[in-house]
């Protein structure tokens, strides 16, 4: 019966903010509150005040450093288990002036998901946790999966459902939400025979800011376009599900891992393997852990270790891998071995916890000619020996990838990257961090002559504020976010399709309601707010 109530109530929220937009800031925080109650299960809203509030905020917190007592945290936590709770927790919003925030697994490196840089800012988390279901298709050799599933649950309903016959090209960080990570992109050990995870994307379930839900053919193409790599955020609406196509894999897969040391020869190795590009046949992923005076050459060749060895004996003899070297399992034992290590299984996959004893900052980089060996020597003895130095972690393009148009996805870094960079440092409890963040930022100026140019690209899935941050034109939460001014940080991650993704977005949201510190900005409302910015300024001189 409640639910009953809550869809027909929906449905003319639905009706009225289909017509008659609300003014956000005219709204209170008490009013929303009192919306979200009349419309779903009060038993999923957490408010501040509520006894597992803090619970359920920790839950899908990666980095420590933003829950402290200055975090700005949200009015509350929407937890919804149907897709009639997101559209009531969209109608509420925006007939109340809430924003909402949307998190899956939590990993955006600044937290953006759950927390704000503004003081001042009242917004709600719609974290995505309760809608994490995976179906398979046999028969077609799809899914459709939430956007509140891990990776790693992802990975093993496939293999379980397949027989290990099928996987997905996406990251090896089994934690991660699959609505964040095809929203931005997703990078894995397969992409260089299938792509990325946005590239093998088919169809998807969204909630628009009017409540509305829409899929791939209501929304319309523009949109579809913008959500698979450029949806970061919640830019464009709440992404429920996504339809995705799976790939084959063979039933036997083969990986190897080989350290080398700066002693040894790490540099004159790494500007190797800089050089073997499309030299390698696509079946094989070789990526690298740069880390004080070592580098970690870790792969994974779709195939076995008889049918691996003899390419590495031709193409790269200089990593020396042998026979001991080499372990043969399936794929989806591969990404827990890869990852986690020697003694994980296949089940740790689905552990969604993990530890807040570790913080962190990161940032990222796109080589596209060749580091120097020189340079790398240098890297290792004036950089990597320092006792507060962090690593690089370097993941292979080529490949399927980069035959695929910069502008078929928002995700540009297409024909001619080399690799990309990933800069990660670490600190604990005990630690300030202060060294360790000066060190990535150092490290970042001296890369800059030896990365992409004009400009310095990013990946958007390793967010980093850095980069730059939004600027609202107009009055609070009537106005809208600059479009020059997200410029500065957009076209880093997106380099030409920064422009098309803020059309999609004035077409799907032009009031600018799903915002945040680095959201796609709308396009066509940029005079219009720079003249309302301008003649609130000269009313207020006069």
């Amino acid at each position: 019966m409640a639910l009953s109530r809550s869809s027909k109530l929906a449905l003319s929220f639905i009706f009225f903010s289909c017509f008659s937009p609300v003014i956000p800031s005219l709204a209170s925080s008490d009013d929303f509150l009192q919306c979200l109650s009349e419309t779903m299960p009060n038993n999923l809203v957490f408010t501040q005040s509520s006894p597992s509030f803090t619970s359920i905020l920790v839950s899908s917190i990666r980095n420590p450093k933003f829950f402290t007592p200055t975090t700005v945290r949200p009015l509350c936590i929407v937890t919804p288990t149907n897709a009639s709770h997101v559209q009531a927790a969209v109608i509420c919003g925006r007939r109340h002036g809430v924003r909402l925030r949307v998190r899956s697994g939590g990993h955006d490196y600044e937290g953006l998901s759950y927390r704000s840089e503004r003081a001042e800012e009242v917004f709600a988390v719609v974290d995505l946790a309760s809608l994490r279901s995976v179906s398979i298709d046999a028969a077609t050799d799809t899914a459709w999966v939430d956007s509140g599933a891990t990776i790693g649950e992802l990975y093993y309903a496939i293999a379980k459902a397949s027989g290990d016959r099928l996987a997905f090209p996406a990251g090896l960080c089994p934690t991660i939400g699959v609505g964040g990570h095809l929203s931005g992109g997703g990078m894995g050990m397969l992409l260089r025979k299938y792509g990325l995870a946005i590239d093998n994307v088919i169809d998807a379930k969204m909630v628009d800011a009017e409540g509305r839900i829409l899929d791939k053919s209501s929304m319309g193409s523009d949109v579809f376009w913008a959500i698979r790599g450029g949806g970061v955020g919640g830019s464009f609406g709440i992404v429920l599900s996504w339809q995705v196509k799976l790939v084959p894999v063979p039933p036997t897969v083969a990986t190897f891992s080989v350290r080398k040391s700066a002693a040894e020869g790490a540099a004159g190795i790494l500007a190797k393997w800089q050089e073997l590009g499309d030299l390698l046949p696509e079946e094989l992923f070789i990526r690298v852990l740069v880390q004080k005076q070592g580098a970690n050459f870790q792969s994974l060749y779709l195939g076995t270790c008889a049918e691996l060895l003899p390419v590495m004996r031709a193409a790269f003899p200089e990593l020396g891998v042998n026979a001991t070297h080499c372990k043969e399992m399936t794929w989806v034992q591969s990404v827990p071995y890869i990852y986690l290590g020697a003694t994980a299984t296949a089940e740790d996959l689905l552990n969604r916890t993990t530890s807040l004893d570790t913080f962190s900052k990161a940032t990222s980089d796109y080589v596209r000619q060749p580091i120097p060996e020189a340079v790398w020597a240098e890297i290792f003895t004036a950089w990597l020996a320092k006792p507060e130095s962090g690593l690089m972690i370097l993941d292979p393009f080529g490949g399927a990838t980069g035959r695929v148009p910069e502008c078929s996805t928002p995700f540009p870094h297409r024909g001619g990257v080399l690799y990309n960079i990933q800069y990660m440092n670490f600190w604990g409890k005990d630690g300030g961090g202060t060294a360790q963040v000066k060190w990535i930022k150092e490290f970042y100026a001296f890369m800059e002559p030896y990365v992409s140019k004009d400009p310095r690209e990013a990946y958007v899935n390793y967010r980093d504020l850095d980069l730059g941050q939004n600027v609202v034109l107009g009055d609070g939460d009537d106005g809208v976010t600059s479009y020059e001014d997200g410029k500065v940080w957009g076209e880093k991650y997106y380099k030409g399709n920064f422009e098309r993704l803020a059309m999609a977005k004035a077409e799907i949201d032009p009031d600018d309601y799903f915002r945040n510190e680095q959201s796609i900005p709308p396009l066509i409302c940029e005079k219009k707010q720079t003249l309302r910015k301008a003649a609130h300024g000269h009313a207020q001189t006069v």
